[in-house]
């Protein structure tokens, strides 16, 4: 093990919500992991792709950034997932993780 420096190694239980909906285009399925991790930002996990990022409800004004992490085809259906997940994302106060 002397080739590898652990950088964490955390335990924690975690909310998990699992969520699937449509929209006129598109079906998605979610799993959203609320942690205090990584700032406190949600992992959000796409189940149909195995996709997933961290995400805040100021992620959502980025759609560019949303089609790319998800694979979404147009701005369209990446503006309708921006909608329900600015819904579903709680605010995430800043908070330093690393000390």
């Amino acid at each position: 093990m002397d080739l590898f420096d652990k950088l964490y190694d955390e335990h924690e239980r975690v909310k998990v919500r699992f969520i699937g909906f449509t929209t006129e285009q598109t079906r998605y399925d979610f799993g959203i992991v609320y942690t205090n991790l990584f700032f406190g930002k949600p992992l959000v996990i796409c189940m149909q792709t195995g996709r997933s990022t961290l995400l805040d409800p100021k992620d959502m004004e980025d759609l560019d950034y949303l089609q790319n992490a998800f694979r979404i085809p147009d701005k369209q259906q990446a503006a309708d997932l921006a909608e329900f997940l600015i819904s579903a994302l709680p605010e995430v106060p800043f908070v330093t993780q690393y000390e």
